[in-house]
């Protein structure tokens, strides 16, 4: 029910709405159909994720990072990791690092998969949801196999992994990557090039370069707008320097740069590089034990440190401050959801509330993450 204020009409879009992506409230101005102001409001996923994690130990925090996006826990995990193992001044074996790569790229294409495919349903196209989905099960049965687990995996340790990979896990999944590379193609004749659809996202919800950099927008966002930055080459960490490959950015295909199209598109190529990344990873990776650094005990030195990865949604950041005591003193993570939800109303403003929805979808926007 909406509230009538002089000729605006305040319409609430959520919490419970499937377009929302989560339970998001969406509070929009609208004169008739055209939009005027989004306000969103969170909070209702909050679950005290950085108070919880000062009052755990350093081991006990990677199940609550599995559960703040947890549509690609395998990077939360990893983005954590990585930071302790800095601040702990860790040297993990070389076969961790492969392995945490492959794992970390495998759930960016699933992740992936199910934004794109959940992006098709939101403009009306469902066939390429079901197809796309089907695949990324296909993803979730290798870290079953592997650790037990298909959507929070407890799996990257400080110092190494909870699991080995099995004996027969690079043959899987060179397989998978065998059948899953023509499928691109086909989700690109199903979906990329259909006519409706290019006309609901090309030239909507345009985000300019500037405006993207001012909200601190990052990821595919920010490379939909034509910003070639990702952590993996900008800022190396694990073994990414190691890798052949490129980092895709919006060219306004068919509209403008940074529309909700190039947004879409950007994920599209992004799965075919992480593919070229698994291939290489698979090919080069040594053996040796993965349990090997793992410490005892946790405790690092006092001190703080800040790493950021590159997540599915972009730039992850942890922050932990150490007293010496096996609990944190402080940490805080920057969720790129978060910064790409906070630039929804000025991308919004003037469109259809039908095109509210497509340009809300085109962000990727996990609420976990946004409410930890």
């Amino acid at each position: 029910m909406g509230i009538v204020h002089g000729d605006q009409m305040i319409l609430n879009i959520g919490p419970q709405h499937p377009s929302t992506h989560g339970v998001l409230r969406l509070e929009v101005k609208t004169d008739g159909e055209i939009v005027s102001e989004v306000k969103p409001y969170l909070g209702y996923l909050h679950r005290c994720f950085e108070k919880h994690c000062e009052n755990v130990t350093y081991e006990q925090v990677v199940p609550y990072t599995d559960r703040c996006d947890y549509l690609a826990a395998m990077n939360s995990n990893f983005g954590y990791v990585v930071a302790m193992e800095e601040l702990m001044e860790i040297k993990v074996p070389e076969r961790v690092d492969y392995i945490r790569v492959i794992m970390g790229e495998l759930n960016r294409v699933a992740s992936h998969l199910l934004a794109l495919g959940v992006y098709g349903l939101d403009v009306g196209a469902f066939t390429p949801f079901l197809y796309m989905l089907r695949d990324r099960e296909r993803i979730l049965d290798m870290f079953e196999y592997t650790c037990g687990a298909r959507l929070l995996y407890n799996y990257m340790w400080v110092g190494g992994v909870s699991h080995d990979l099995p004996k027969d896990f690079v043959q899987i999944c060179l397989d998978f990557l065998d059948y899953f590379e023509p499928q691109i193609s086909e989700y690109n004749e199903l979906l990329t090039y259909n006519k409706i659809f290019i006309e609901r996202t090309a030239d909507v919800g345009v985000l300019p370069a500037d405006v993207a950099v001012s909200f601190g927008v990052t990821g595919p966002n920010l490379r939909g707008s034509g910003v070639k930055w990702d952590v993996r080459k900008d800022e190396p960490y694990s073994i990414y320097d190691r890798f052949d490959f490129d980092v895709p950015t919006g060219t306004g295909e068919f509209g403008t740069v940074g529309d909700c199209f190039d947004r879409y598109w950007v994920r599209m190529l992004e799965v075919k590089e992480s593919v070229k990344i698994l291939r290489q990873a698979l090919k080069d990776i040594p053996d040796g034990d993965v349990h090997q650094a793992i410490p005892k005990k946790i405790r690092p030195p006092k001190g703080s440190v800040y790493r950021r990865t590159e997540s599915p949604r972009g730039d992850l950041g942890y922050y932990i401050v150490s007293d010496g005591t096996p609990v944190a003193t402080r940490l805080k993570m920057r969720s790129p959801a978060f910064t790409a939800l906070s630039v929804l109303d000025e991308i919004s403003r003037g469109w259809m509330i039908s095109d509210v929805i497509a340009i809300l979808g085109s962000l990727d926007i996990v609420l976990g993450e946004i409410d930890r």
